[in-house]
């Protein structure tokens, strides 16, 4: 744990910035005061569609998302908003730019919490009606800043680097916010370079280290350079103890977000939901498609909900003595597989059974 984020107790040891934070409810979900990272996502359907928003909720509730975001772009899709909270399996948070009014209705409609950015939402004048209408609804809202969004005066200024811009921001906005009573607060303050992202979280868990931290990399990209920008930034900041929730950002189907974000928490050893494939890169000594196969078993896997540790591996050098650790596993030979699990061998199988064999087996954990 970096030693500019970790406090310490009166023994001494190391305390996670995650476990000062204060804690905060999103629905049923808990956030801060130490409790496991949330995962969230956001749903990519037309915002007056509210059929087509809850089954994409149920995909990613079934994928392990536990928060999910709707973008309320205008007033007249508030009644789909308010449909699409009664009839959710998780909590909804509202996204809500540039119109007040919109946050303050879905907080009456039903919000398990609001997403807004105080400055364009015409200012704190305005943002103080939406803080009023979260307390009388008794949800938290999210100020969330971001590198293009920020304030024009504080844009502007020469003497702060865009970390401290956007810690400047966010920790503005919760003094604001608390000086009127309000703290069921958490802060966002992302941007699309990794590195402005994790120096601004930095700064924010040792500005506001009472506040929980909704930790992500804005706008990262596709598929594969978002997984890279995201595990990269996130990664940094989760093993630092820094992130009460989170959501990996993809162009891309959303479902994809909520299995990555799981990957990441099950990599770094903080929480396991979904299965962990292993496998080995492949070699000459490899005589079966140790590539397909590991990619077939990758995607059935996805049907898993259990923390089983799999393994693929290609030949007898690197299984399953290297994947001894695994739940279940095969090492590959010439044209056929081993089964093995808990590093012990159950039965050889031709190449093209591998896949069901193994899959059978997982079946019986």
């Amino acid at each position: 744990m970096s030693d500019s984020t970790s406090r310490k107790t009166n023994a001494g040891q190391p305390v996670a910035p995650h476990e000062l934070t204060r804690r905060v409810m999103v629905g049923s979900v808990p956030l801060g005061a130490g409790a496991p990272c949330a995962v969230q996502s956001m749903t990519c359907m037309p915002a007056d569609d509210a059929q087509a928003n809850l089954d994409q909720i149920a995909r990613l509730a079934a994928a392990g998302c536990e928060i999910v975001r709707m973008a309320i772009p205008r007033r007249a899709y508030l009644d789909t908003f308010q449909a699409v909270c009664e009839a959710s399996p998780l909590p909804v948070v509202a996204d809500v730019h540039f119109d007040a009014h919109i946050a303050i209705e879905a907080a009456r409609r039903g919000a398990a919490k609001l997403r807004i950015n105080p400055g364009n939402v015409g200012g704190l004048a305005k943002a103080d009606a939406v803080i009023d209408a979260a307390g009388e609804a008794g949800i938290p809202i999210r100020i969330g800043v971001n590198a293009g969004s920020l304030d024009d005066a504080l844009a502007a200024r020469d003497d702060l680097a865009l970390p401290e811009k956007l810690a400047e921001s966010a920790a503005g906005y919760v003094d604001h916010f608390e000086q009127r009573g309000f703290t069921d607060i958490v802060v966002s303050a992302k941007a699309s370079d990794v590195p402005t992202t994790v120096a601004a979280y930095r700064l924010l868990a040792q500005r506001i280290p009472e506040i929980p931290l909704h930790i992500g990399v804005t706008e990262a990209g596709t598929l594969f350079q978002g997984l890279v920008k995201s595990a990269s930034g996130l990664g940094i900041l989760l093993e630092e103890g820094i992130g009460d929730t989170m959501r990996i950002s993809l162009t891309d189907d959303p479902v994809e977000e909520v299995h990555a974000c799981w990957s990441l928490l099950s990599a770094l050893g903080l929480r396991r939901r979904s299965p962990e494939l292993v496998s080995c890169p492949t070699c000459g000594r490899c005589q079966v498609n140790l590539i397909g196969l590991a990619k077939e078993v990758d995607e059935r896997l996805r049907d898993v909900a259990s923390p089983v540790k799999v393994a693929v591996m290609g030949c007898v050098v690197n299984g399953p003595g290297e994947a001894a650790d695994a739940d279940i596993g095969v090492a590959c030979g010439s044209g056929s597989g081993v089964i093995f699990k808990d590093g012990k061998t159950l039965r050889k199988v031709d190449e093209a059974s591998i896949v069901d064999a193994l899959m059978e087996e997982i079946g019986k954990l």
